[in-house]
Formats: structure tokens, sequence, C-alpha cells
């Protein structure tokens, strides 16, 4: 999507996908490698019941999602940050899960007018409607 298909208000939605354990695994090996991400057998007795997804990779899932739906060809070419992030519900392997992103804020940078800025509420949602990744996200659009 281009700057100009973006408007206050605005839902999107992508999906749904999932992670399989063994993405699980091999992302939380290599970043966040806690027994509860990265160890079957223990994470099948713990309070989770099996493993789940870092909370990082659905972060990341997160933005694959956003770049497939919208951000891709679009003027996007940074982030200044995030205003929050929060995991409410675990991710498990095989779980479907949608993204989902309101548009909070769109305007033009006062100092330097063709800078866009967007803001928006991106969400990854379990198939019940229980959210599993929560996040607000500042993008920089040049409109040059």
């Amino acid at each position: 999507m281009k700057w100009a298909d973006f408007h206050l208000g605005q839902v999107l939605t992508w999906g749904p996908t999932s992670l399989s354990a063994e993405e699980i695994v091999a992302f939380a090996r290599d970043w966040d490698p806690q027994w509860f991400h990265a160890d079957p057998v223990e994470a099948a007795r713990g309070r989770f019941g099996g493993l789940i997804a870092s909370g990082w990779q659905t972060c990341a899932l997160a933005m694959r999602m956003a770049v497939e739906s919208a951000l891709g060809g679009s003027e996007s070419f940074a982030s200044p940050g995030v205003g929050f992030i929060r995991w409410p519900n675990p991710v498990h392997a095989g779980e479907a899960l949608m993204f989902r992103a309101s548009v909070i804020e769109l305007r033009r940078s006062r100092s330097q007018p063709n800078l866009g800025i967007l803001r928006w509420g991106w969400e990854l949602l379990h198939e019940d409607g229980r959210a599993a990744l929560e996040m607000e996200v500042t993008s920089m659009f040049d409109l040059s």
C-alpha cells in the first residue's frame, strides 16, 4: 500500500498463519533459548502444557505480516520505535493467527513535510479472538 492508501480508523487484516514446533524451537535456540520455547519435553511439563513461541518471535511474525499486507511496495523506510508491546496469551505450535492493524494517527511531519508518520496498533489474534500480541508501532514514509 502507498501512503495515500492509508486513512484514520482504517483496519487491515491478514492471515491466517501459524508457527510449527520446529519453527518455535529453531527461533528459540538462536534468539530466546528459554526452556519453555526450546525444550519440548520440559515445556510439556510446564504451565503452558507445551512449547510456546517467544514473544519476540510473535513480533517478527507480525512484522512479516505487516509487510505482506501493507508495507511491501510502499514508501515506508523506517520506524522510530514502538509505544508498547504486550503478549497477553501464548502461541502454541499450529495455532492459527490473524494479523489486524488499526490506523491510530496519520500525519505529515511539521519539521519535515516530505515525511509521513503512521501510528498504528498491531495485533496477532487467535481464532477465538484472544490476543497473542498487542503493540503500537510508528512507521515513517518518504513522501518526496
